[in-house]
């Protein structure tokens, strides 16, 4: 998938990058181009990029996806070993960065069937936690994740519970039900 004709200004928190290629491809320097991989900060597609010689970023930075030639969706399993170590902590920074967004999820979480909710798909968030999330936030809206954790009796770190959730999502291929990390539908 590519999405650099788009237009849109695509962001990206850089994972990993390259200079030399993949390890694994045997093919003389002078032939392996420079990549990097980015995780979307807005929909958590793991990107493939390919690089220019005077492209200057290093991981950790934050960069407009659309800038690159070649930019390829790419799984969880198809990433270097450093991009998936950096994965969590690129997480982490997205959540924290965009604290209101993640709040929001708390404040707008709905029902998937007639007996799951979103909120039952997050870690440790059973009926009763629920039910006391869907109380507190009828009375008022949650402001923050400390606002969150002091009116909800039982949940602890929300922050880390939804950083825990869109780690599962980025690495398991095969969950009925995701809320953060969008795919495309793979066909048989």
């Amino acid at each position: 998938m590519t999405d650099s004709e788009s237009g849109d200004n695509m962001m990206g928190a850089v994972l990993d990058v390259l200079p030399h290629g993949r390890p694994g491809d045997d093919r003389p320097q002078h032939q392996k181009e420079p990549l990097a991989y980015a995780l979307d900060v807005e929909e958590f597609y793991i990107y493939e990029l390919s690089l220019d010689e005077d492209d200057d970023i290093a991981f950790g930075d934050r960069v407009d996806l659309t800038e690159f030639g070649r930019v390829t969706e790419v799984a969880f399993e198809d990433l270097p070993s450093g991009a998936r170590s950096e994965l969590e902590y690129a997480v982490e920074e997205i959540v924290e960065g965009d604290e209101r967004r993640f709040v929001d999820f708390y404040n707008d979480a709905q029902p998937i069937t007639l007996r799951l909710h979103q909120l039952n798909l997050l870690p440790g968030i059973g009926k009763k936690l629920r039910n006391t999330i869907l109380d507190e936030r009828k009375r008022k809206p949650f402001e923050s994740f400390e606002e969150l954790e002091e009116r909800v009796s039982g949940l602890h770190n929300p922050r880390e519970v939804l950083i825990e959730r869109i780690i599962e999502e980025l690495e398991e291929d095969d969950l009925k039900y995701r809320i953060f990390v969008r795919r495309e539908e793979q066909s048989s």
